[in-house]
């Protein structure tokens, strides 16, 4: 049972007096990445395990040290998985180790594209060192996300005013605007398709740059996608039959 002073919910549907209007906005925009992401695998192989260990140890520092040597240009640096793990013969009884392998992952976010070339080849260039990507990526707070809103938005509005003008009416005030959502159709962190950028050297030895030239990247171009429901109240719509001249 309901009290007197109880709010009435407001009604889904317009009123003869104040109808109302319900348009979906939508935009759709192609930016360019704004930071690229590279996977980098480093390996070791031992027939025990605290050589597999060294390898290892001494191969992710000079991963480590060749990717902090770029600076500013890195704005992230991060260790993923690591593991040891001993290989067991295939044949004879017993559990038998033939060897130990060893991995560490780590992930390098870059914004300065010009040194993503040359840092991935300079990579490669090292011992048992496997990099793969890059993933380009649009940052959480890119403006681009804002830009994409704003205009389905106005969509929104504008669609709603070609519908009351279509009417002989005019658009009143706003009732409701449910967001659905902003968000980078290549989410961040996922592979996209690599492509070339042009780079040039000059973060590191010239000697280790005329060893691997710097791959030719191109940034692959994010698309960034915005969906809003809107409604409306209008003025009451002229229904009057319109003769024809």
């Amino acid at each position: 049972m309901t009290t007197a002073d109880a709010p009435t919910p407001a009604a889904p549907y317009g009123t003869p007096e104040t109808p109302r209007v319900a348009v979906r906005g939508e935009a759709r925009l192609e930016v360019d990445p704004e930071i690229a992401r590279i996977g980098i695998a480093v390996s070791a192989r031992g027939t025990d395990r605290r050589t597999a260990l060294d390898d290892l140890t001494r191969r992710n520092g000079e991963v480590l040290t060749l990717v902090k040597s770029y600076g500013d240009a890195v704005e992230k640096l991060e260790t993923g998985a690591f593991s040891i793990s001993p290989e067991l013969t295939k044949h004879g009884r017993g559990e038998r180790i033939r060897a130990y392998h060893g991995r560490v992952h780590l992930t390098a976010e870059l914004a300065d594209f010009t040194a993503l070339g040359e840092l991935t080849t300079r990579l490669v260039d090292l011992e048992l060192t496997q990099v793969s990507g890059p993933w380009w990526a649009l940052r959480p707070d890119s403006p681009a996300h804002g830009d994409a809103r704003r205009q389905a938005v106005r969509e929104a509005v504008q669609r709603a005013r070609e519908y009351a003008e279509a009417l002989g009416a005019q658009l009143a005030a706003l009732v409701e605007l449910a967001d659905l959502g902003a968000e980078n159709t290549a989410a961040y962190g996922l592979p996209s398709a690599p492509g070339g950028l042009r780079s040039r050297s000059g973060y590191g030895a010239a000697e280790a740059a005329e060893a691997a030239p710097a791959l030719d990247l191109e940034p692959q171009r994010q698309t960034v996608y915005a969906q809003v429901n809107a409604r409306f109240t209008m003025t009451p719509p002229d229904l009057t039959p319109k003769k024809c001249s």
